[in-house]
């Protein structure tokens, strides 16, 4: 354990120095304090109108479509790039620091802080939903789909800190990289949607995400065809009782809430969480790769 934990050190002073450098940029600050007011302002303006599915699929839209990608790529980028390389070079040369272990823990550092904000953000704003009395009904959102969309959210937030990371590296200018990011990955995020493939775009994904979130973690094969039986049970019980209610002069009912047509969509009925996870999963372990690759093959 003494031996492991002595080769550990280099990675974990790099990883805690990288922390607090980022921790104390103004980015960094700012982006907490923006994601904070918009979720709550997405929360309160759809809070008498969306069920708990599709308000935390809208609560979860700026992480997965925008604004935030674009900040979660600039922070990927800067590790090794413009000035900075000529500080590495020193420091390589005089401190026990390898090339791999600098880079892994860079990256480390932001996807850990990355995820920070996100989760310090989004779990107070979910039990809020979960567990407020809200005036619509109750779509019964299960645990793991809960747990389930916070983690793809999240692996969707490490592959753009890990692409943006990539093309920092290759690149090592900045605002080079951001702007190939931003004219090459929104385009091609564009393009997949129209393809509803979840496991590579994230809109589709985010337009996926409350059916994740109702799904339960382990489903007969009949369930949807009596969940929609059920659901065309209730639609012909509400139409009846309105019917009489209108003969008999009463109140009619109120009418039900609906889903927001930006996730009414039903080619999302076989969602695969584990085919989500090989989709993102997969070119993250690339991307860092490739960048390790690069970085450690290539003089600073």
């Amino acid at each position: 354990m003494s031996t492991l934990h002595m080769r550990m050190m280099p990675f974990q002073a790099i990883l805690r120095h990288d922390l607090r450098t980022l921790w104390e940029s103004r980015l960094v600050r700012l982006w907490l304090v923006a994601t904070a007011l918009v979720t709550l302002i997405l929360m309160v303006s759809n809070w008498g109108q969306f069920q708990s599915a599709p308000l935390v699929a809208s609560l979860l839209f700026p992480y997965l479509v925008f604004p935030w990608f674009l900040v979660v790529m600039v922070l990927g980028v800067n590790p090794v790039s413009g000035s900075r390389a000529e500080v590495l070079a020193d420091g390589f040369l005089s401190r026990p620091v390898t090339r791999y272990e600098y880079l892994l823990a860079t990256w480390s550092a932001r996807v850990v802080l990355v995820l920070g904000v996100y989760l310090v953000v989004m779990v107070p704003a979910i039990l809020v939903v979960v567990l407020a009395d809200r005036p619509v009904p109750d779509d019964k959102l299960t645990l793991y789909g809960i747990l389930g969309s916070l983690a793809v959210v999240g692996l969707v937030l490490v592959f753009l800190v890990s692409l943006g990371f990539l093309l920092g590296v290759l690149l090592r200018k900045p605002l080079l990289a951001v702007v190939l990011l931003v004219f090459i990955w929104f385009p091609i995020n564009l393009v997949l949607n129209i393809f509803s493939l979840e496991e590579f775009s994230p809109i589709s994904l985010n337009q996926a995400i409350p059916t994740l979130l109702r799904q339960p973690w382990a489903e007969a094969q009949g369930d949807s065809v009596s969940a929609n039986t059920d659901q065309d049970l209730e639609a012909l019980s509400r139409q009846a009782a309105h019917f009489m209610s209108v003969l008999s002069g009463g109140p009619p009912e109120q009418p039900v809430t609906q889903t927001p047509a930006f996730f009414n969509r039903d080619q999302f009925r076989d969602f695969s969480l584990p085919r989500v996870v090989m989709g993102y999963g997969i070119p993250t372990l690339l991307a860092v790769g490739l960048a390790t690759i690069c970085f450690c093959r290539r003089d600073l």
